[in-house]
């Protein structure tokens, strides 16, 4: 009688994004994205009015035009982009582990669908006595990755028979992922030219959190600076910003749009952007920066304007995301 191989599972975890690009949809969505304690911590009760009585009421209208923007085939580009991060990842991982167990991948949203407790769920009745968790913000931030522990946590609470679970908290320097970052740049250098700068947007956060220890903004430094060493640029042909900001206090600096506004007006005349915080092209990227952004830098004088894409699917992804899961399996299945 044979034993059966031991059984483990990966759940990709990205931030979220609307089932549909509706105005229902969108209200749905950003009620439980704006309703996270992490994500705003302003007291519970002048929230609730700011945004039942503001937010909801007028924000989704706008909002779902910008993803009617950006939809694609039927889905989100992100949701469709981590869908494909799994399929891809799932078999090199399962090659890894050959003989020694079986491996199941799955994609989640921290808000949204597929919902990360659903994705637990499935793994749970694999058979996964092992699971690890990988965030998909190479940066961690207590309002992006740490919701993923909470809602591991009030998962883990329901569970009787739990699985071992790891939960990968970030990878701003690890150098495959600076590797890929700046493999994606040179690529885009080789079929458009180099511009006068380099840009690298991060999503920002607000200045309060970082002053009481959100370690993000110190981590998309790290990130800029590795990625700016290993591409050899000199001080003057790059820079690093923050962009998304929301209401109305101070947040991260310096800001995207003021930068490129400043530039532009300085006689900077090509400008190209990426984002090492997306791990996936979604509405911050594709409709933000790609498309206002360049507004605001071509309005304000500049010449030419380029998004470079998230890494999305690319087999150097996918391969960085291998190395960062693989050892924990490996360990697992091992014993």
């Amino acid at each position: 009688m044979s034993i059966p191989l031991p059984r483990s599972g990966v759940v990709l975890v990205n931030l979220g994004t609307p089932v549909a690009p509706t105005v229902a949809a969108v209200r749905q969505y950003l009620r439980e994205f704006l309703s996270d304690r992490r994500v705003i911590e302003i007291p519970r009760p002048l929230w609730w009015l700011i945004l039942n009585l503001f937010i909801l009421p007028l924000r989704p209208k706008r909002v779902a035009k910008l993803y009617q923007s950006i939809w694609q085939d039927g889905d989100s580009p992100m949701r469709h982009i981590l869908r494909e991060q799994g399929r891809l990842l799932e078999p090199a991982l399962q090659a890894a582990c050959a003989g020694r167990g079986e491996v199941r991948v799955l994609p989640a949203m921290t808000y949204g669908e597929p919902a990360l407790g659903t994705a637990l769920d499935a793994l749970a009745a694999f058979g996964a006595e092992h699971i690890v968790v990988l965030p998909l913000f190479p940066q961690y931030s207590a309002t992006s990755t740490a919701p993923v522990y909470d809602a591991v946590q009030r998962w883990s609470a329901l569970q009787r028979n739990l699985p071992a679970l790891t939960i990968i908290k970030d990878y701003c320097e690890h150098p495959l992922f600076i590797a890929a970052l700046a493999a994606s740049i040179r690529e885009h250098w080789a079929a458009h030219g180099r511009a006068d700068k380099l840009l690298l947007s991060f999503h920002g956060i607000p200045q309060p959190y970082a002053d009481k220890g959100d370690p993000y903004a110190e981590r998309c430094r790290r990130t800029a600076l590795a990625l700016a060493a290993m591409l050899g640029l000199t001080d003057s042909e790059w820079a690093y910003s923050f962009q998304s900001r929301f209401g109305l206090q101070e947040w991260v600096k310096p800001y995207t749009d003021a930068l490129l506004k400043e530039w532009g007006a300085a006689g900077v005349g090509t400008v190209q952007v990426a984002c090492p915080a997306f791990s996936a092209d979604c509405l911050e990227t594709l409709e933000e920066i790609a498309e206002q952004n360049r507004e605001f830098f071509l309005h304000a004088g500049g010449k030419d304007y380029q998004y470079i894409p998230a890494l999305n699917a690319r087999a150097d992804h996918i391969a960085l995301l291998q190395a960062l899961v693989q050892p924990h399996l490996q360990a697992f299945h091992s014993r």
